[in-house]
């Protein structure tokens, strides 16, 4: 099968289509024929090289975290889903590899019928690290939450899914996505100087947590928080020395094992919660761009220019 894949750190263009041996669906695990995949912002800083310290990468390394697709390899202990079943979801953060023609998902959830194959491919990891997050800073009904680069693929979805929970979101973009924010229900102001009097004069009483998806802004984000235990960033390499949490990769690669024995797959990662808000029209995934999937380089380069507005994905 092809796989996108990259065999040193470097610039877009060390991406490239290999042929590599497809995989097989283990125990816990479904494999899916792909139909869309996502480009991972994080990916884009360990094919740099900018992650070395933080993720571990063997060469060859093949990219990908996220895809949609039709089920046709089923694996033992796995129920509740069948071949030919349409379904979205992740493989492990160790695995990685769903940017390719067959994917071995270990979480996955039945497709929503409102999204089309470029938003399913590319919505599962963004779900579950705006869950991940929004968990972490336990952002609920009532709180006041500050999305730092609101616009991009997973900060959309966080949007969404805080609104979701009862949250009052201020989100931060470029003035052109500002009515774009609107539409995801946040109050949407520019990042750069002077965001603490900014955020200040949207929120007077103060924000409980704050979500960053953007990254070179900590002083002002801890400012904006009052503590940096209620910052979380998934973007800024610093983070640690400025006393913030940086959150990358799942919660844990043993996901097969907890999707075997689930009846609902891996709600904890919130993608059945992502089905049921889809099904209700209260999230959809803004698609930036989908490219050919031969067309990985320009997609990275899109990924790297942080323009983009909503996810990226690859289309088989």
């Amino acid at each position: 099968m092809r796989a996108i894949q990259f065999v040193r750190y470097g610039p877009p263009d060390v991406m490239h289509v290999a042929e590599v041996q497809a995989p097989q669906a283990g125990r816990g695990e479904i494999r899916i024929a792909v139909r869309a995949s996502g480009v991972s912002p994080g990916e884009i800083r360990v094919r740099s090289g900018e992650m070395r310290d933080v993720v571990p990468v063997t060469f060859p390394f093949r990219t990908g975290f996220d895809a949609a697709g039709v089920v046709d390899e089923v694996g033992d202990g796995v129920s509740g889903v069948d071949i030919g079943d349409e379904v979205f979801g992740m493989t492990t953060s160790a695995a990685r590899g769903a940017n390719a023609d067959f994917a071995v998902l270990a979480a996955w959830a039945p497709k929503p019928a409102a999204w089309s194959w470029e938003e399913a491919g590319g919505a599962a990891g963004a779900v579950e690290t705006a869950t991940r997050v929004l968990d972490r800073l336990a952002v609920g009904a009532g709180h006041t939450v500050l999305v730092q680069g609101a616009a991009g693929g997973v900060g959309t979805v966080a949007v969404q899914l805080a609104v979701a929970r009862g949250a009052t979101v201020i989100g931060t973009a470029s003035e052109h996505n500002h009515d774009f924010l609107r539409s995801l229900g946040a109050e949407p102001t520019t990042y750069g100087a002077g965001l603490p009097e900014r955020v200040r004069a949207l929120a007077p009483s103060g924000v409980d947590a704050v979500f960053d998806c953007a990254g070179g802004a900590l002083p002002d984000l801890i400012a904006i928080a009052g503590d940096p235990a209620r910052v979380v960033t998934i973007a800024d390499v610093t983070a640690a020395a400025h006393g913030v949490h940086m959150s990358h990769g799942a919660p844990a690669d043993d996901t097969a094992a907890v999707v075997g024995a689930a009846a609902d797959p891996l709600a904890v990662h919130g993608l059945a919660i992502a089905v049921t808000l889809a099904g209700e029209g209260r999230l959809r995934v803004p698609v930036a761009a989908a490219f050919p999937f031969s067309d990985v380089v320009a997609a990275h380069e899109l990924s790297e220019s942080r323009h983009a507005r909503g996810k990226i994905v690859l289309v088989n």
